[in-house]
């Protein structure tokens, strides 16, 4: 769902956002029975209403100006709206505060409103005018921010778990592991000889899926060459950024900037979120990554002055479309359907095994049976630990690191490229002394674990504390409205 939400960059104030995104999350999910009631009113919290106009507010305050959702969305966003305001009333209750002289320090200690080492008012102001932040909106979020910060220290922090403890935490990363492997890439390997009928099929069922998004945009990097005759980036070379900067807030457009800064226009490029063309040829005058920032850019952005890697890109989109593939000539979009097609195969298959091993119906003798039908010996491989990479992925061994002593496990790497029948034929636990180096290591990671649990539980305590009636006919209403 986060995905659907602004897109803010990586300043003090995505920190803010995702601050108050993500802590509601801890304390509400979308458990309560709807009731009905008044059509204005979305939820009651005790005996507090929050209308419709409230949730809508909410909603429009952390999307993009004419944003869609959908009802699944919408949901999502109602519990991070009750979160919050559940979460206010508990700052409230146990009274905590900020002074204006502690929200002063926040603010001139944040990196991102600094010039070299010392708070610029400029830059603070730059960055409200550029981001379109009034001054009294971004200082109560941080207050705001900086009170939910102290709930959570008051509810978790503290914490000195036992040495007990801390040896749990240790053995779960550190024990030992000695499994057998049977790698399944012979199980599954198929030659690519699905027909024409079948790719076609493929493509018709899944025709959505292939429609994509290109970008038509003039991009201009701005060297100090261009932008001031000279080979280093010097001062004057910043200042003339920053004002192209300023004059892209003030709304001017490429036109504008090109003559007042005598930069040459460029030819207009169409691209993918990759960086390829409608041949599916890569675009190798820029790095992908700016291809990638400027789709993450809003529909209402059309120019923008973006940094990548210690160089800046001048860039107006022109237009933006979607376009269908082309199965008769698009070889590589023939190869995706094949490889999606090959995927079905190999999904079903580990399918069907995995049910068997769950109904207890695939034992050990049917492990070895199975390397020798289909012709690939056993490995046996000893794991140090968690993080022994040696011989496996981490994400494969993440995976065997979750089942207990003389299980037979199906393990897959994403995309399902590697696959293997693992047995845990032992499991050695270790321990660690309170005189090793590492122990403090340790006992921080049993404070975070613990300070999660104590967490969960106080969001049953915050569940029951509070009556939520939420409205569901109401709620139908603003899912309407943002369809």
């Amino acid at each position: 769902m986060l995905s659907s939400l602004r897109k803010f960059s990586t300043s003090i104030y995505a920190k803010i956002f995702l601050g108050i995104i993500a802590i509601p999350f801890i304390f509400w999910g979308m458990g309560s029975s709807f009731t009905g009631g008044s059509k204005n009113v979305v939820v009651m919290i005790n005996k507090e209403k929050f209308t419709t106009q409230d949730f809508a507010n909410f909603i429009q305050r952390y999307s993009t100006p004419d944003k869609k959702f959908n009802e699944g969305e919408i949901e999502e966003f109602l519990s991070i709206f009750i979160g919050d305001k559940l979460i206010d009333k508990e700052i409230e209750r146990l009274n905590f505060k900020l002074s204006d002289k502690s929200l002063g320090k926040l603010i001139k200690n944040q990196k991102d409103f600094q010039r070299d080492g010392e708070f610029s008012r400029v830059e603070y102001e730059k960055f409200l005018l550029k981001n379109n932040i009034p001054v009294s909106l971004f200082e109560a979020n941080l207050a705001k921010q900086e009170r939910k910060r102290q709930l959570l220290n008051f509810v978790g922090g503290g914490l000195l778990p036992s040495e007990f403890i801390v040896n749990i935490s240790y053995n779960k990363i550190n024990q030992i592991r000695e499994v057998q492997i049977i790698n399944l890439e012979n199980l599954f390997k198929k030659e690519n000889n699905f027909s024409d009928t079948e790719i076609r099929n493929y493509y018709e069922k899944n025709k959505e899926s292939f429609i994509e998004t290109y970008k038509s945009a003039n991009i201009i990097e701005l060297t100090p060459s261009k932008l001031t005759g000279e080979d280093k980036f010097n001062e004057i070379f910043y200042k003339k950024i920053d004002e192209i900067d300023d004059l892209i807030i003030q709304g001017k457009n490429l036109e504008n900037l090109t003559n007042k800064f005598n930069l040459k226009k460029t030819n207009v490029i169409v691209f993918n979120k990759n960086g390829n063309n409608l041949n599916s040829e890569k675009n190798t005058l820029f790095p992908v990554q700016l291809f990638e920032k400027i789709f993450s850019l809003s529909n209402v952005e059309t120019i923008a002055l973006l940094e990548l890697n210690d160089k800046y890109f001048l860039v107006e989109v022109v237009k933006t479309e979607k376009i269908s593939g082309n199965i008769i000539d698009d070889n590589n979009l023939r190869n995706v359907i094949i490889a999606n097609l090959e995927k079905k195969k190999i999904t079903e298959k580990i399918s069907e095994i995995i049910a068997k091993i769950n109904d207890k119906k695939f034992l050990k003798t049917d492990f070895d049976k199975l390397s020798k039908d289909i012709n690939t010996p056993i490995k046996l491989v000893r794991l140090k630990n968690k993080n022994d990479e040696s011989v496996l992925d981490k994400e494969i061994i993440n995976q065997i690191y979750n089942f207990s002593e003389k299980k037979i496990i199906l393990t897959s790497s994403k995309n399902f490229t590697n696959n293997f029948l693992v047995y845990i034929d032992k499991i050695n636990n270790v321990n660690i002394s309170d005189q090793s180096d590492l122990y403090n290591e340790y006992l921080n990671l049993s404070k975070t674990q613990l300070r999660s649990k104590l967490l969960n539980t106080y969001d049953s305590y915050i569940k029951k504390k509070y009556k939520i009636d939420v409205n569901y006919k109401a709620l139908e209403t603003v899912k309407n409205y943002f369809n």
